[in-house]
């Protein structure tokens, strides 16, 4: 049995992952309706997106930490700042929310309620644009942690902004945004033969960052002259 502060956390993972993919599904398959241009199709996707980020990291944030990513809890798992039994709570709370999240965007557009992608998304360039993109994901959002906590949901929202428009795969960056993308033929999804390329990029992106940027933010130690940059901007006590 869950007790009900668990409960909330995991719900609100479930929720956040929900409405993220939906968005991602549901912008998709609005903005290729309106459009009939793969460019345009993908500035709608990726505003909606990035948008979503901001309010979903804001409002659920202070309940669960607002991973909505298994790369996330998987960080923060090996962080020990959550322990292995919530960890994997939550990745599941994410995998279902996610897939309910893409049932409830076909829906809302008449679409079958699962539809398995036939989107073909492979190859080293594909593995290599998911592997920057979480790293930076994962950067961001441990940099943001430690120097802007109250920046966060932007800072996550208009990185995958950006990052939808400089990786070749549009930055799912997200294993469980990635599983739930499969069961879409529109324009958001990835082919389910192609997940566990996507899906091992990004966590060996996760884990890359986390190891670079544990050394890159690692406190200054007592008696060292602080970098002018980082003059009043450390923290006493770090979070990675």
């Amino acid at each position: 049995m869950l007790d009900r502060e668990l409960l909330r956390r995991v719900a609100a993972e479930a929720l956040g992952t929900g409405f993220l993919v939906a968005t991602v599904v549901g912008s998709g398959i609005m903005a290729q309706s309106l459009t009939h241009d793969i460019a345009l199709a993908l500035l709608g996707n990726t505003i909606a997106t990035g948008a979503m980020l901001v309010v979903l990291i804001t409002i659920l944030g202070p309940i669960s930490g607002a991973h909505f990513n298994p790369a996330v809890s998987l960080v923060f798992a090996v962080r020990r700042v959550l322990p292995l039994r919530e960890a994997v709570l939550y990745m599941v709370a994410q995998i279902i929310g996610g897939i309910l999240g893409t049932m409830l965007a076909q829906l809302m557009f008449a679409l079958p309620i699962i539809d398995v992608s036939m989107k073909a998304r492979t190859g080293e360039a594909q593995w290599l644009s998911e592997f920057v993109a979480t790293f930076g994901l994962i950067a961001t959002i441990l940099a943001g942690i430690r120097f802007e906590p109250k920046a966060v949901p932007w800072l996550v929202g208009l990185y995958i902004t950006a990052a939808y428009w400089f990786t070749a795969s549009t930055s799912f960056a997200n294993p469980a945004v990635a599983i739930a993308r499969s069961l879409t033929n529109s324009f958001s999804g990835i082919s389910p033969v192609d997940l566990p390329g996507f899906i091992a990029a990004e966590l060996v992106g996760a884990v890359a960052a986390l190891a670079v940027m544990g050394w890159l933010l690692a406190p200054v130690g007592a008696g060292k002259i602080q970098p002018p940059a980082a003059a009043g901007k450390i923290q006493e006590e770090s979070t990675l």
